[in-house]
Protein backbone atom coordinates (compact mmCIF):
# COMPACT_ATOMS: atom_id res chain seq x y z
CA UNK A 1 0.00 0.00 0.00
CA UNK A 2 1.40 3.17 -0.63
CA UNK A 3 1.85 5.94 1.83
CA UNK A 4 0.01 8.98 1.52
CA UNK A 5 -0.37 12.48 3.36
CA UNK A 6 -2.75 14.60 2.51
CA UNK A 7 -3.23 18.07 4.45
CA UNK A 8 -6.20 20.41 3.49
CA UNK A 9 -5.59 24.16 3.64
CA UNK A 10 -7.98 25.72 6.61
CA UNK A 11 -8.68 28.57 4.86
CA UNK A 12 -8.59 27.09 1.11
CA UNK A 13 -9.91 23.54 1.88
CA UNK A 14 -10.28 22.89 -2.04
CA UNK A 15 -6.46 22.39 -2.11
CA UNK A 16 -4.14 20.60 -0.32
CA UNK A 17 -1.37 22.29 1.24
CA UNK A 18 0.36 19.03 1.69
CA UNK A 19 0.28 16.34 -0.55
CA UNK A 20 2.84 13.40 -0.81
CA UNK A 21 2.60 10.07 -1.65
CA UNK A 22 5.87 7.49 -0.93
CA UNK A 23 7.40 10.37 0.57
CA UNK A 24 7.32 12.15 -3.01
CA UNK A 25 5.66 15.36 -2.94
CA UNK A 26 2.96 15.27 -4.92
CA UNK A 27 0.53 17.31 -7.61
CA UNK A 28 -3.15 16.75 -6.88
CA UNK A 29 -3.82 17.66 -10.62
CA UNK A 30 -1.80 14.09 -11.95
CA UNK A 31 -5.01 12.84 -10.43
CA UNK A 32 -7.83 14.86 -11.51
CA UNK A 33 -9.07 18.06 -10.57
CA UNK A 34 -11.89 20.09 -9.00
CA UNK A 35 -14.86 22.20 -10.44
CA UNK A 36 -18.00 23.82 -9.31
CA UNK A 37 -20.25 21.50 -10.69
CA UNK A 38 -23.14 24.63 -9.69
CA UNK A 39 -21.73 27.63 -10.30
CA UNK A 40 -25.30 29.48 -11.09
CA UNK A 41 -26.06 28.63 -7.20
CA UNK A 42 -22.65 30.23 -5.52
CA UNK A 43 -22.08 33.43 -4.03
CA UNK A 44 -19.39 35.74 -6.18
CA UNK A 45 -15.99 34.83 -5.93
CA UNK A 46 -17.46 31.15 -4.09
CA UNK A 47 -18.53 27.86 -5.38
CA UNK A 48 -21.67 26.24 -5.35
CA UNK A 49 -21.03 22.71 -5.68
CA UNK A 50 -16.96 22.36 -5.60
CA UNK A 51 -15.92 18.79 -6.18
CA UNK A 52 -12.62 16.68 -6.86
CA UNK A 53 -13.37 14.53 -10.27
CA UNK A 54 -10.65 12.14 -11.23
CA UNK A 55 -9.14 11.69 -14.34
CA UNK A 56 -7.97 8.73 -15.68
CA UNK A 57 -4.52 7.20 -14.69
CA UNK A 58 -1.28 7.40 -16.85
CA UNK A 59 1.87 4.92 -17.06
CA UNK A 60 3.94 8.23 -16.37
CA UNK A 61 1.77 9.55 -12.80
CA UNK A 62 1.70 5.34 -11.80
CA UNK A 63 5.79 5.68 -12.47
CA UNK A 64 6.26 8.74 -10.89
CA UNK A 65 4.42 8.11 -7.43
CA UNK A 66 5.85 4.04 -7.78
CA UNK A 67 2.38 3.34 -7.37
CA UNK A 68 -0.76 0.32 -8.54
CA UNK A 69 -3.66 0.53 -10.79
CA UNK A 70 -5.23 0.07 -7.36
CA UNK A 71 -3.62 2.85 -5.24
CA UNK A 72 -4.25 5.36 -7.98
CA UNK A 73 -7.32 4.86 -7.34
CA UNK A 74 -7.65 5.05 -3.93
CA UNK A 75 -5.79 7.97 -3.59
CA UNK A 76 -8.67 9.64 -6.20
CA UNK A 77 -11.26 7.91 -3.66
CA UNK A 78 -8.81 10.21 -0.73
CA UNK A 79 -8.58 13.49 -2.77
CA UNK A 80 -12.71 13.42 -3.31
CA UNK A 81 -12.80 12.63 0.41
CA UNK A 82 -10.49 15.39 1.43
CA UNK A 83 -11.47 17.81 -1.76
CA UNK A 84 -15.57 17.42 -1.71
CA UNK A 85 -16.02 20.66 -0.38
CA UNK A 86 -19.86 21.47 -2.10
CA UNK A 87 -20.68 24.72 -1.34
CA UNK A 88 -18.04 27.17 0.08
CA UNK A 89 -17.63 30.68 -0.05
CA UNK A 90 -13.82 30.75 1.66
CA UNK A 91 -12.37 32.80 -1.77
CA UNK A 92 -15.04 36.19 -0.95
Amino acid sequence: MAEIVIEIYHSLPCSCEVFTINGIDADENDFGSTHDMDPDSAEEYGCGDRQFVPDMPTDEVLKKYSITLKEYKEICCELQNCLNVGSCGWCI
